[in-house]
C-alpha cells in the first residue's frame, strides 16, 4: 500500500485544479474525494478532468462536479492478489482501500512503474524553423539550439519523451542543421536512435511526414511535436487515449481565454435585450503535438508542402475520427522574444 495515500485526499468543495495538483504532484495518479469523518465519497482522475475540459467546465469548479461517485473499491482485508485481480480485472491502476463503513484506511496502487514500459514509437521533431520572430537570437543559431535553462530546447523535449519510455526519434531539420547533428548525433550519447530528415526547402508543418525513411516502424502510431514546444504533458497517457480510441490522429489542445475589454451589447432592433460587461471567450488552441496513425503519416507524399490543418482536415473529411486530448498541464510554445523569457525562468519549477 502506498505510504502517502493520505496526500491524495481532498474535500468534496476542493477544486479542480487543487485535485490536478495532486494527480500531477503525486504518483498515485488520482485523489479521494473524503468527507469530514473520512468516508470516500469519490474519486477523481486525469480522464475525469480531462472530459470535464471539454464539456466547458472550469478549474475553478468542485471536484463534486467531475468526480466519479461509484468507483472500484476493496475492503481494506483484501489480499494483496485480490487487488491485483480486482485492478486488472477493470483495468485500473488503484484502488482506494475502505473499511466495513465506508471510512478510507488507504490506496492500492498497480506498481507498473516498477517494470518501466518502453515504447517503440517514433518521435518527430519539428526542428526547421527560422525562429524569425526571435531575431537576433537565431541569427547564428536555429530555435531549437536556443538555451533554456543550461541546455537546447531540443534536448530538454527529447529527454522528457526518453523519461516517459521514448527511445525512437527522428528530427526534421531545414534552419542551420549541422548545429542539430553537432549536439546530437546519433543520439547514441543519450541512449537512443536520432534519424535525422531534411527539408531542402520549407515544406510546411506538415511535409516533413513524407520524408521519413521506409525503415520506420510501419505499424504504430506516431507522436509528433514542435521543437520549439515546452511540455510536461504525459506522453503515455496521450499515447493510450490515441490507442484506446482507435484514432486516425489526436491533436493535444490548449484552453486558451480572451476577454473582450469592453462591455457587450445584444439586442434586438433598437431594444437591448443583454448587457455583459467584459466577457470572457473560451477557445482551445493547437498545442503543436500531435499523434498520428500510419494511414495520417503514409498519405503524405515526398516533398509535398502541406500544414498540419490542412492534413487533419482531410482526415477529418474521409472519417471524422480525428481527436482532441486538452492539456492542462505547463505548456508553452516559445514563439516571441517574452515567451523565451518565461521559459528561462518556468525551466527552474518544472523538473525537465
Amino acid at each position: 500500500m502506498s505510504h502517502s495515500w493520505q496526500k491524495a485526499l481532498v474535500s468534496e468543495s476542493s477544486s479542480i485544479k487543487e485535485a490536478l495538483k495532486i494527480i500531477d504532484s503525486e504518483a498515485l495518479r488520482v485523489a479521494l474525494a473524503v468527507s469530514p469523518d473520512r468516508k470516500l465519497l469519490g474519486v477523481i482522475t486525469d480522464g475525469d478532468i480531462r472530459r470535464a475540459l471539454l464539456r466547458g467546465l472550469s478549474l475553478e469548479e468542485s471536484v463534486s462536479k467531475v468526480m466519479n461517485t461509484s468507483p472500484i473499491i476493496a475492503f481494506n482485508h483484501a489480499t494483496k492478489d485480490e487487488l491485483v485481480t480486482l485492478m486488472e480485472k477493470h483495468q485500473v491502476l488503484s484502488v482506494p482501500l475502505v473499511s466495513e463503513e465506508g471510512v478510507v484506511t488507504g490506496l492500492e496502487t498497480l506498481h507498473s512503474a516498477l517494470s518501466k514500459k518502453r515504447y517503440q514509437n517514433p518521435i518527430f521533431i519539428m526542428a526547421g524553423g527560422f525562429g524569425t520572430r526571435l531575431k537576433p537570437l537565431t541569427d547564428n543559431c536555429p530555435k531549437p539550439m536556443l538555451k533554456v535553462g543550461d541546455k537546447p530546447i531540443l534536448e530538454t523535449v527529447i529527454k522528457s519523451f526518453i523519461k516517459a519510455g521514448f527511445s525512437n526519434f527522428y528530427i526534421s531539420t531545414h534552419y542551420m542543421p549541422e548545429q542539430i547533428h553537432g549536439h546530437f548525433k546519433d543520439g547514441e550519447d543519450l541512449g537512443v536512435s536520432i534519424t535525422y530528415v531534411h527539408e531542402d526547402k520549407p515544406l510546411g508543418t506538415g511535409g516533413a511526414l513524407g520524408l521519413l525513411p521506409g525503415s520506420m516502424p510501419k505499424d504504430l502510431p506516431l507522436i509528433m511535436i514542435n521543437g520549439d514546444v515546452l511540455t510536461n504533458v504525459n506522453f503515455e497517457r496521450l499515447l493510450k487515449f490515441h490507442e484506446d480510441n482507435n484514432a486516425d490522429a489526436t491533436m493535444c489542445v490548449r484552453e486558451y481565454d480572451y476577454q473582450i475589454p469592453y462591455g457587450v451589447i445584444n439586442g434586438e432592433g433598437n431594444k437591448i435585450t443583454s448587457m455583459v460587461e467584459k466577457p470572457v471567450h473560451r477557445f482551445f488552441i493547437n498545442a503543436g503535438i500531435y499523434v498520428l496513425s500510419p494511414q495520417v503519416i503514409n498519405s503524405v507524399a515526398k516533398n509535398e508542402k502541406i500544414d498540419m490543418p490542412s492534413l487533419l482536415e482531410k482526415h477529418m473529411n474521409e472519417r471524422q475520427n480525428v481527436l482532441m486530448f486538452p492539456i492542462h498541464e505547463y505548456w508553452l510554445d516559445i514563439g516571441r522574444m517574452d515567451d523565451f523569457n518565461r521559459a528561462q525562468t518556468d525551466i527552474l519549477n518544472l523538473g525537465l
